[in-house]
């Protein structure tokens, strides 16, 4: 989770990640900032995000994206 957070302030460092549970929802992630989530993402955990999985869902919390990333890692 560490790495994720430090994946994430390095896109975007002015959210907070650790509370915010809209980042989708109210804006706080653009498109530009959502596609590189990704691509570190994929980089980093060696894992492969579909863009079925690009939801809101999956991207409005840090702890929804890690929650993707653990469930991807798993297949």
């Amino acid at each position: 989770m560490d790495k994720l957070l430090e994946i994430l302030e390095d896109i975007q460092p002015d959210a907070d990640y650790e509370n915010c549970e809209t980042l989708i929802d109210d804006g706080i992630l653009d498109s530009f900032a959502i596609l590189s989530i990704v691509s570190e993402l994929q980089d980093e955990f060696e894992i492969t995000i579909t863009p079925s999985q690009v939801i809101p869902e999956n991207f409005n919390s840090a702890k929804a994206l890690w929650a993707m990333v653990q469930r991807l890692k798993e297949d």
